[in-house]
């Protein structure tokens, strides 16, 4: 089942180190077969309030991505980003395409 490198990132200073670790991170995906789906941009916000940068990262499973986090490669350029924005970042399970809402209930 696919799973999502999911993150919430606010307060970024778009630095030298940002700009790194964004020429970087595509290479550390490749080997996890990981692959954006969400980069930030102009948010429609309906509800609520929002600030920040939403990032979703799709991987084949939840091992790929576990795999994909804690890779020697994605670690060493990790800093550059963590010194430079605040936020939260998670790995998470989607659903299969037959998932109603109310599958949660049982």
């Amino acid at each position: 089942m696919t799973a999502y490198a999911v993150g919430h990132l606010y307060e970024v200073d778009m630095c030298a180190d940002i700009v790194a670790y964004l020429e970087q991170i595509d290479a550390t995906l490749a080997p996890f077969g990981g692959r954006f789906i969400i980069h930030g941009g102009p948010c429609d916000v309906r509800e609520g309030e929002w600030h920040g940068d939403l990032i979703a990262i799709a991987f084949p499973d939840l091992a790929h991505a576990r795999g994909w986090y804690e890779s020697d490669a994605y670690r060493r350029i990790l800093p550059l980003r963590t010194r430079h924005a605040r936020g939260a970042v998670f790995l998470i399970d989607g659903v299969d395409t037959t998932h109603k809402a109310t599958d949660i209930l049982h």
